[in-house]
Formats: structure tokens, sequence, C-alpha cells
């Protein structure tokens, strides 16, 4: 099992970024349930819809708009675990999920790599999936496998399932899928449970995790509904992440952004804990600036690092695993 370091203690025991004061933590939190219930969540799945309702939750299926009261949002909260496993084919590299522990997976689903022989930009490939899958194994440095590339020569209906293909037949480390659809979901499901020995082992120790994302500003699609739904009902972990634009889909002031970030999230949380309580979830964000000259989104700029430190506290307040993508 891998245990990576943790992050810096008030002792002052490795390295912390604290840019964010507990005071301005709970004022970030108490905007971000006004918006839940006064705004709500535009929400683009029947089912979801039902589950929601079902949860407390106020719904007008007229505009697919979920309000959240307070309380259920609390109640959502508390119940995800606040550590877990990541499993893998490999017992050595099961990764615990938790606390201030740091680790680290490669970025995920580019559609376009540089060619190691020609140097040549070209549109990403099944092989490169295996090839990044076999880097990650290797490395001690990487925890887990994140979905690495869109293999853009496939058929795109299923390109997940081939990108699952080629991750487990590569790594034995946790792999992070991106199913699609209810459908997709099952079947990555079934090829899980097959690698794991059967679906009563994959809910024992999920060897695999989704990736998710609401789409700002404040709405979540179908297809990321259907797989939070799918999972939570096996047990399997869910990163609901986030990837507001300040200034594009989201307001231009860190602040607004996080407040939009955090409903967005939640939001998703609160759908994989209705579903079925205790499911592992996973605070997640891609979440940055807009660049404003060229309206494209900037990874790696300062904003998105002050942003990361704040979800990452944002988390830290809810007892949640964190993910943070942009390093």
């Amino acid at each position: 099992m891998r245990r990576s370091k943790a992050a810096g203690e008030m002792m002052h025991e490795g390295m912390g970024i604290s840019c964010i004061s507990d005071a301005a933590i709970d004022r970030i939190h108490e905007a971000t349930l006004e918006v839940l219930r006064h705004t709500g969540i535009k929400v683009y799945s029947d089912d979801a819809l039902d589950i929601y309702h079902g949860g407390g939750c106020i719904v007008d299926k007229s505009t697919r708009t979920v309000y959240f009261p307070a309380h259920v949002v609390e109640d959502c909260i508390k119940s995800a675990p606040s550590s877990f496993i990541l499993g893998a084919r490999n017992p050595e590299h099961d990764f615990v999920m938790g606390g201030k522990r740091v680790g680290f997976c490669n970025f995920s689903c580019g559609v376009q790599v540089v060619d190691l022989e020609s140097g040549i930009i070209r549109e990403s490939t099944k092989q490169d999936t295996a090839d990044v899958a076999k880097l990650v194994d290797y490395l001690d440095q990487y925890d887990i496998l994140d979905c690495p590339v869109v293999p853009r020569e496939v058929n795109q209906e299923v390109f997940c399932l081939h990108n699952y293909e080629a991750m487990t037949s590569n790594t034995s480390k946790h792999c992070s899928t991106a199913p699609h659809s209810f459908r997709h979901a099952e079947l990555m499901i079934e090829m899980a449970s097959a690698v794991a020995g059967g679906k009563d082992k994959l809910k024992q120790k999920p060897i695999i995790s989704a990736d998710v994302c609401p789409q700002s500003p404040l709405s979540i699609a179908r297809e990321t509904c259907e797989t939070i739904i799918a999972y939570a009902r096996y047990d399997i972990p869910v990163n609901v992440l986030s990837m507001a634009l300040a200034g594009g889909t989201s307001p231009v002031t860190l602040a607004g952004t996080l407040v939009t970030h955090n409903a967005e999230v939640l939001a998703g949380i609160c759908l994989s804990q209705l579903t079925k309580r205790g499911t592992p979830n996973i605070y997640g964000s891609s979440t940055t600036m807009m660049e404003m000259r060229r309206g494209t989104a900037v990874v790696g700029c300062p904003e998105m690092a002050m942003l990361g430190a704040c979800v990452a506290a944002m988390a830290r307040r809810y007892r949640l695993p964190s993910f943070l993508a942009g390093s």
C-alpha cells in the first residue's frame, strides 16, 4: 500500500501554503449554500432529478433546476468518507486518499502529442495511452494513472472503453476513467470486474474511479449525472471536478469563481451521496482563469495556483480528499 508524504502541518513539518483564512472559508461556504438554495443547479438527467427530489431537494422539472436546502448539503458532506483506498491490481500500489497526504498522477485527456520519433505534433492514439500507462507504471513518483489522452483513431462513441483496455493492460496502478453514459459506466464496471476477479471484489477494493465534470456555470450534463449514479451504486470513487473559468464561465473575481466552483462540486457530491450514502468522493478542481485575448483556459498561471490552494482548504474544511490539476 502506498502512503505518500504529508503536506505541511502547523508544527512546520513539511511545506504548506495558507492563502485563505478560516473566516473566509466560512464566508465562501455560506455564499455557496445561498447559491445552491436560491439560484440552484441546472440538471439534465431525469434520473438525477428524481434522486435529488427523493433526497429532500426542491426540483422544478419545467426548468430542470434543483434547489438545495442547506441541511441536505451539510448531511451529504458528512456522509462522504474522509479517507478511502484507491485500489490497484498490485496491492503494493494501493493508494490511500485522505488527510494531508499528497500524491501525483499524470494530466488527462490530451488530444494531441509530440511524436517522440519525428517531433511532429499529431493526434493522440490508443498506443499513446498504452505508452503513458507504461511510463506511469514504471515511475515511482506517480501514484495513480489518470486517463492520459483521447485515442482519436478509434470510434469516438466508445473511446473511453478503448482507453481503459489500454490503461489496465499496461499498469498495475489504480486507473481513473471517464465514462460518458450509463451504458459506458456499466461496461467499464464489467471490464474492471473481470480484472479484479468479480464485482464483489471490485466493490471491496475499487481498482477504477471516475473523473466527472459539472458544466460551468452551475449545471450538470446528463452524461455526468449518469456516471455519478452508476459508479455510486457500486461504491466506486467519483472525483467531481469543476473547470470553472474566471472571467468566462464564472465571475472574474477569484472569490466569486470559488463560490461557483464550490456549488458545482457540492452538487455533484450530493448526487453521489443521495444515490448511495457513504460513496467515496473526491473534491476536484481544474478551475482556472480565462486568457481574455484568446479566450483560452490558462493552465499553470498564478491564479490557478491560488485557486488550487483555496480549493484544497475548502476540501479540508469538508474533510474530503482533494484533487488539483495544473501543477
